[in-house]
Parts: C-alpha cells; sequence; structure tokens
C-alpha cells in the first residue's frame, strides 16, 4: 500500500489531533518562521515525527503546484471505509445527518463538500466507487482539515445503500432542478440523506428513482444552478437550521 502526501497547516493538524499514528515524516520551508507553523511543529517534534527542512521548489515539486503553507506531511493511507460501516455510523449519530455525492468527480469539489459536512455536523460522506472524485492531496487540501476526520464512504452501488439506508429509518432526499418544491418549504429534520448530483449532468437516474423526496434551492438570478459544493452548503444548513428550531 502507497503512503500519501497531505499539505496545509489544517490537514497536517487534522491528522496530529485525530490519527497521529497515520504520520511517517514532515517537511516544512526552511528558515519559516510562523507563529501558527511553531506550535505544530513543536507538536510533531514531541510525538518523535521526522521533520525535514526543505526549499521552496522543493515544497512546490511534492505538492504539484499546489498551496501548502510550508508544510507537507508524507502519511499512511486512512483506513477505507465501505457500505459495511454504515451500520456502526448510525448507531453512533443520534438524528444523523448524511451527504451523498453521486457523480462529483473533481477533487476540490469533494475536498469543499467534505468541509461543507464537517462544519454542517454531518454523519458521513457517502460517495460510489466508481465515477467519482479520489481523495487526493488536493482534496484534503481544500477541505481544510475535514477530510481527516469526515467518514468518506466508498459504496459498491449507490442504489442499493440507499436503500439499505431507507430501511433503516433514512429519508433520502435528492437535489434536482426538475423538483417541484424548494428546500425551504420541504421537511430536512429527522435521519436524512441529502443527494447531491455532478455539475451539468445531475443524479443519475436510478439514483433520482431512489430518492423519497426531490427538492431543489430557488434561484432568482440569470444562472440557472450553483456549484455542486455551494448548493451542498446550503443544503446541509438548512437541514441544520430546520432541526434546530
Amino acid at each position: 500500500m502507497s503512503n500519501d502526501m497531505i499539505f496545509g497547516i489544517h490537514a497536517v493538524k487534522a491528522v496530529l489531533a485525530t490519527d497521529p499514528v497515520r504520520l511517517i515524516e514532515v517537511f516544512v520551508l526552511k528558515d519559516r518562521q510562523d507563529d501558527r507553523l511553531m506550535p505544530l511543529l513543536t507538536e510533531l517534534k514531541d510525538l518523535g515525527i521526522t521533520i525535514q527542512q526543505a526549499g521552496r521548489k522543493a515544497l512546490d515539486d511534492k505538492a504539484k503546484g499546489a498551496s501548502h503553507q510550508g508544510i507537507i506531511a508524507r502519511v499512511k493511507p486512512a483506513k477505507q471505509l465501505n457500505e459495511h460501516d454504515l451500520d456502526a455510523i448510525l448507531e453512533g449519530s443520534e438524528n444523523p445527518l448524511l451527504l451523498i455525492l453521486d457523480g462529483v468527480t473533481d477533487p476540490h469539489n469533494l475536498g469543499a463538500c467534505l468541509r461543507n459536512a464537517d462544519a454542517a455536523g454531518a454523519a458521513a460522506v457517502i460517495i460510489p466507487k466508481d465515477r467519482a472524485a479520489q481523495l487526493t492531496a488536493t482534496a484534503s487540501k481544500v477541505a481544510c482539515g475535514a477530510a481527516e476526520v469526515m467518514p468518506l464512504v466508498r459504496v459498491t452501488n449507490l442504489a442499493r445503500t440507499m436503500r439499505a439506508l431507507q430501511d433503516k429509518g433514512v429519508w433520502i432526499v435528492g437535489t434536482a432542478g426538475e423538483a417541484t418544491h424548494d428546500i425551504y418549504h420541504s421537511k430536512l429534520t429527522g435521519p436524512l440523506a441529502i443527494v447531491m448530483g455532478a455539475e451539468g449532468e445531475g443524479m443519475r437516474r436510478l439514483t433520482r428513482e431512489t430518492c423519497d423526496d426531490l427538492i431543489k434551492i430557488p434561484m432568482a438570478g440569470s444562472v440557472s444552478s450553483l456549484n455542486v459544493s455551494v448548493a451542498t452548503g446550503i443544503c446541509l444548513f438548512e437541514a441544520v437550521r430546520q432541526r434546530q428550531i
């Protein structure tokens, strides 16, 4: 099994806080003195993690040109979750909120959706094994640490997993432009999974047909749709709002 690279202060801090045994070694920008970075380096040293100083070009090359904030870590791969882990995830949440992504293939969007899900207190993000973005270093960086703490469940058959969730009492709401009512006039309380489709194509037919309800975000301007991560944030936090009433 190959090792992964993560970069950025948030991502490294998240691994350090939640699963430090994954950390193998850390590369830090040579001679950088930073109020946010120094306490992190102290914690890493206290754990005996090897820290290597590197020039900017070396870090840029490791991060493939992406913003790394002067720190990159080589880590052991995180445990891969699948449909068999969902029972434990549901049992660990009194009123679970789940996010299902169908056909989201851009790592930036995956990272942003993970960040939204974490901020909204979701129990897990579910994606299909095929036609889905990989959890790359880029996705991890965009997630700002959420990729290291938010359970990401890859399932073999998305529609079958959705039916299994329904059997356990989870109401599944899909987002679609053709929906007859919007998120502000929809019940988003109780055990809930919100399904977001790919930009442009939306949800696949079988995914759409398996949903209990279809909702949409009302659009008042000239554009017909939003970026999937923006739409995800709107839907998740409307659910959060309704649950707090």
